[in-house]
């Protein structure tokens, strides 16, 4: 997908083409007033008071062809620069520009503006040259959006649209846009039933339906039976905790503003964790250890809590409520590369399972110009970034740094997984943390007989479960491959009143396989019970009738396929625990 604010070229297109839809609406709503009209990730918008007129879906054709005007009259677009007191004079009687004019910085003596015929906006620029260069233009959607995103202000109506140099790529990019539409995570999880969201429950936090809550457990149960097989011990902590823990690890001082509000209670405080990492270091604490026991690898399907803003909030993506797949490792510092190279050896392992085949491995640093948000000393810092950019060079793994991507305790390796709609997803992260140890005053006894620290390697592999199911959804348009699939089975009697008992003896013997099956005997044709369990992408159909009564058979019908394949039961079983044993993907 583009990004029309990161491509100079577009940025500039697109901030024209809101100018010319600012302009088309002038014409048609003669007391509109404009606030800003900022390029964005996906083109631009305007937010636009236009008294008690409401926008509607009709209305952005009639915008349309009214910019469609404007820009064949190839109007040149002329740069006008004001001082404070004369723009305030030219736009006195527009509240929103008066507004922004009188927050300019006092040092800001010359203030620009931008004309093309009969329209004037304020504005920085720059420009393209005239209005005709933006003809190639699609207005996509409308909402409401408070003035200045205060809740306690008016509402104005906020017209997105987008811009492109030739008519070939507007059509390619809307093309897109519709397939972006037809993976939205949002979208599929509503068809699916998967999840739900409630203002009465509140505002980004969702409810796991039973088919969205099966394809978590799986998830669980899957990436926990990988780390156990490398050792790991799983733990189980609470989502509440005192404040006193965050103190110790700096986290209240700086996750606070991102936190659900302090409770206080018996003249105590208490916060919902917004992570888990405090606790797994009091874990540690709790017994003395031995150089020989590290390392140490616990690990948690742990929920979290982080009071996100409303604006940012979406699906399950970015959500107040969420589960991770976290784990600390603590080891020698002699352990740190061989532990490293395991928890990569282990995400690679876990991509190859899913079919993640375009990612990349960014290693996060600190932003060394304002070292005031991180922990620690800058030895400790460069040690740490040092060791991580030589395990990646050891392992061949070819990566990219990226300054002012640490966590504010350490540096990190993060894996940027490129999504089916072209967004780079973080997924996966290996941080070295030495700061967390001293803070905790960790201790292990060397082999000399001396109190020492130990090193902490934060690590999630699926990350945040919520997004990795968000991630999924979109990459398989809800397709999900038969070991994880909320629903794996569908058994479908011709009739049901005459293949129904054989239907239901089908369905129990595969539920009694471990294979999560169910009985469609519902008094509806055929044809339609088959439609309705491809639309719900039920992997596998399975129709009986006279012939598979007789034959002891089913007729097999696969989600996404014309073509029917009649065979034994017993054979059908067999392939069927294969393929989930193996955890085959679709069309492999």
């Amino acid at each position: 997908m583009i990004n029309f604010r990161e491509n100079e070229d577009l940025n500039v297109l697109n901030h024209s083409c809101a100018h010319l839809m600012a302009q088309a609406v002038k014409h048609l709503y003669p007391d509109a007033k404009f606030w800003v009209g900022p390029v964005v990730d996906e083109g631009f918008y305007y937010d636009i008071d236009l008294g008690d007129e409401v926008i509607r879906d009709e209305d952005l054709e009639k915008i349309e062809k009214e910019m469609k005007k404007c820009a064949k009259d190839a109007k040149k677009i002329v740069r006008h620069e004001l001082t404070k007191e004369e723009a305030l004079e030219k736009f006195h009687d527009d509240p929103y520009k008066v507004d922004l004019i009188s927050r300019m910085d006092e040092n800001e003596q010359v203030i620009s503006c931008y004309t093309q015929g009969d329209f004037t906006d304020l504005c920085r620029g720059p420009h393209v040259d005239n209005t005709k260069l933006c003809r190639f233009f699609k207005l996509t959607k409308h909402s409401g959006a408070y003035w200045k995103g205060d809740k306690n202000n008016k509402v104005l109506q906020r017209i997105y649209g987008c811009c492109l140099p030739t008519q070939e790529e507007l059509d390619a990019h809307l093309k897109d846009l519709e397939e972006a539409k037809l993976r939205d995570h949002r979208r599929l999880g509503k068809e699916l039933q998967m999840f739900m969201f409630s203002d009465v429950v509140g505002s980004g936090l969702p409810m796991w339906l039973p088919n969205g809550f099966v394809v978590r457990r799986e998830l669980s149960d899957y990436i926990m039976n990988k780390e156990i097989a490398q050792g790991y011990l799983h733990v189980m902590t609470p989502s509440v905790v005192n404040t006193k823990l965050y103190e110790i690890s700096g986290h209240l001082a700086h996750y606070k503003d991102d936190m659900f509000p302090i409770m206080e209670r018996d003249d105590d405080a208490f916060c919902l964790r917004p992570m888990n990492c405090p606790e797994h270091m009091i874990m540690y604490r709790s017994t003395l250890h031995s150089y020989r026991d590290l390392p140490i690898r616990i690990a948690e399907i742990a929920n979290d809590f982080r009071f996100e803003a409303g604006g940012a909030l979406t699906g399950i993506e970015r959500s107040r409520a969420f589960t991770q797949n976290d784990s600390h490792i603590f080891c020698r510092p002699d352990q740190i590369k061989d532990e490293i190279k395991n928890v990569t050896k282990l995400i690679l392992d876990v991509y190859q399972d899913f079919g993640f085949n375009e990612y990349s491995f960014r290693l996060s640093l600190r932003d060394k110009e304002n070292t005031d948000k991180y922990f620690g000393n800058d030895a400790l810092w460069e040690k740490s970034e040092a060791e991580l950019r030589e395990v990646l060079n050891e392992m061949d793994v070819p990566f990219y740094e990226a300054e002012g991507e640490a966590a504010f305790y350490g540096p990190k390796i993060d894996v940027q997984v490129k999504s089916a709609l072209g967004h780079e997803v973080t997924l996966s992260t290996i941080q070295l943390d030495y700061q967390l140890p001293e803070r905790f005053e960790l201790e292990y006894v060397d082999n000399e007989g001396n109190k020492v620290r130990p090193v902490v390697i934060h690590r999630a592999i699926l990350g945040s479960l919520d997004r990795f199911v968000a991630f999924l959804l979109e990459e398989t348009k809800g397709n999900f491959p038969l070991w994880l699939a909320p629903k794996q089975v569908v058994v479908i009697p011709v009739s049901p009143e005459a293949h129904g008992a054989y239907g239901k003896e089908v369905v129990d013997a595969l539920l009694q396989a471990g294979i999560r099956a169910s009985l469609d005997d519902r008094n509806e044709k055929l044809g339609y019970r088959v439609r309705e369990a491809q639309t719900n992408k039920i992997p596998v159909q399975l129709v009986v009738g006279d012939h598979e009564i007789e034959s002891k058979g089913v007729t097999v019908r696969r989600y996404g396929k014309k073509e029917e394949v009649k065979m034994s039961f017993e054979d059908c079983l067999k392939a069927l625990k294969l393929e989930i044993e193996n955890k085959e993907r679709p069309n492999e």
